[in-house]
């Protein structure tokens, strides 16, 4: 795990201290040893997991001011992240794991309670339908998502979520000005406006990856989101 402490600390002016380096090396033993009965990663190489999976998620660091006792969500979690990594690099950062896959969720909660992570919550909800119950639409100051959907469904997704003054972070891949583009219909519906796209480049990796910022300027309309599948099906476009 030196490559993330030090990667850490110079790309982000991130100091993770030797317990929460030990955490994000027992999260990798947690993360190998459940891959082997439910598919959580096609990564299996500890240092690649460090760079891929851990310090990609930290890069929401860079476009983050501050994470004292703000809510985050992450929509789509998966195998955790980026919030598991956030949660433990940022204690007091209070973490909710959305994802409609209830063994992937088994797991966070299982490793949220292996490393002594107080700050997580498992939610097993769609996202459609969290964007629309009272505790969840509009209650959150940072809503990430990575790989989770092609940015026009995403912004459905995620925006309904964040607060007014909040932000959606999504992390994407090459493709990440294009799909951007793509989205401008949908962010502006939505009550969004892009207010950065970041590049980010990771050590060992070739291709970038980007970070794309979009403040919540206004409340997203009543009618958002629709139902569960009608954003995959009739994206705003």
């Amino acid at each position: 795990m030196s490559i993330l402490a030090e990667e850490a600390a110079s790309l982000l002016d991130l100091r993770l201290s030797a317990a929460q380096i030990q955490q994000f090396h027992q999260l990798s033993e947690l993360l190998l040893d459940w891959n082997q009965r439910i598919n959580l990663t096609s990564i299996q190489d500890p240092a690649a997991i460090a760079v891929k999976h851990y310090l990609d998620s930290l890069t929401v660091a860079k476009v983050i001011p501050h994470f004292d006792g703000q809510r985050l969500i992450d929509v789509g979690a998966g195998a955790g992240f980026p919030g598991l990594a956030l949660a433990i690099a940022f204690p007091r950062l209070r973490v909710t794991l959305l994802d409609a896959t209830a063994k992937k969720l088994r797991f966070i909660d299982q490793a949220g309670q292996a490393l002594g992570l107080e700050n997580i919550r498992p939610l097993h909800i769609r996202a459609e339908d969290a964007g629309r119950h009272p505790g969840h639409r509009g209650a959150y100051d940072i809503v990430t998502a990575r790989a989770v959907a092609k940015m026009p469904i995403l912004m459905e997704y995620t925006l309904p979520l964040a607060k007014r003054g909040g932000q959606v972070i999504a992390m994407q891949g090459s493709r990440a000005n294009e799909e951007t583009r793509r989205a401008a219909k949908a962010i502006t519906t939505l009550g969004g406006e892009v207010s950065a796209i970041e590049e980010i480049r990771l050590p060992t990796l070739d291709q970038p990856r980007y970070l794309v910022v979009i403040d919540k300027i206004k409340r997203t309309p009543t009618r958002y989101p629709r139902q569960a599948g009608v954003p995959t099906r009739q994206p705003i476009q």
